[in-house]
């Protein structure tokens, strides 16, 4: 017997400045009613994602799309039918909200969802949209350990909210007491802070999670025991192994030359793009980039960027 048919969806996440979004809740008459979801609908034959995105927002919301830019594709299977999900960021669109099929609708944030139930296809995405734009990396100090320290309080007070800390060349005492010290200032600015490879000492100093290297991606099994769970990926195999194992989110580099590995072939952006297309997990684009560049990066795909030597 075959199985369910697929079904190609677009999906749209509306963003507004403050970062809230929007859920929807399906009308009577269609199936899961009063289940709420990110709004879009079917593809229709001869349609790309992006103009079926268009027109179920002017469908159901009259409202036209004027900036959306591509960002994870989720495969989910229900009873009746295995719909592949493509998610737009939609950040401008123009009119007014309209429910032009009588539903509900409901700006939601991902740190306080107060509509349920939600449809199960939809679910995973809350969790993603929690992480920010930037990901700072911490650079392997080569000087005063405390100045290295101020300057990521610096970095914290400029805003940014998640942070690797990654520092290869310290011993393993000065790596716990400078792990230990970042994360006392994150956690003054409410930030979120991983601890690059070392899985026994994120879970020791209970630091928000761990940041996986390429070589642990080989080696792991299972998905490590912490909230959040990111790891470095560089070509089409550790991408597939990470989502195997279950991460978070990941970082794929190098997309620019890079000072720390100069010898290193970039990506490029269409490389980059190429890479991630379909890929459920959101991805920050690393290596030789500027806040600048986050626009860009978002164009191709990217969830944010991971800087280095930029912060």
């Amino acid at each position: 017997m075959a199985g369910p048919s697929l079904v190609e969806v677009a999906a749209a996440v509306l963003i507004r400045p403050d970062d809230s979004f929007l859920l929807a809740c399906r009308p009577d008459g269609k199936p899961y009613a009063g289940y709420w979801e990110f709004p879009g609908g079917k593809i229709e034959t001869g349609e790309s994602p992006l103009q079926a995105l268009a027109r179920e927002l002017d469908e159901e919301l009259g409202i036209t799309v004027r900036q959306a830019t591509p960002w994870l594709t989720r495969t989910f299977s229900y009873p009746h039918a295995t719909v592949r999900l493509r998610f737009y960021r939609v950040t401008d669109w123009h009119g007014e909200l309209t429910p032009r099929e009588r539903q509900q609708f409901a700006w939601q944030t991902a740190e306080n969802i107060t509509v349920s139930p939600l449809l199960p296809a939809n679910t995973p995405i809350l969790r993603s949209l929690a992480l920010p734009s930037i990901y700072a990396v911490t650079r392997t100090v080569e000087t005063d350990i405390e100045a290295s320290l101020l300057s990521i309080g610096q970095t914290l007070g400029n805003g940014v909210k998640l942070l690797q800390i990654r520092q290869k060349a310290m011993s393993h005492d000065q790596l716990e007491h400078f792990s230990r010290t970042a994360l006392q200032l994150a956690r003054s600015y409410q930030a979120t802070v991983l601890i690059n490879e070392n899985i026994p000492l994120a879970q020791t100093l209970q630091a928000d999670g761990v940041h996986l290297t390429a070589a642990q991606l080989r080696s792991l099994h299972s998905r490590p025991a912490v909230n959040w769970c990111g790891a470095s990926c560089h070509n089409e195999q550790e991408l597939q192994r990470a989502e195997r194992l279950g991460v978070d989110f990941v970082t794929l580099s190098p997309v620019q030359p890079t000072l720390s590995h100069p010898g290193a072939a970039a990506l490029g952006w269409k490389e980059f793009a190429a890479l991630i297309r379909d890929y459920p997990l959101p991805v920050y684009a690393l290596g030789g980039l500027l806040p600048a560049d986050l626009e860009t990066a978002r164009e191709y795909g990217a969830h944010g960027i991971a800087m280095m030597r930029s912060i």
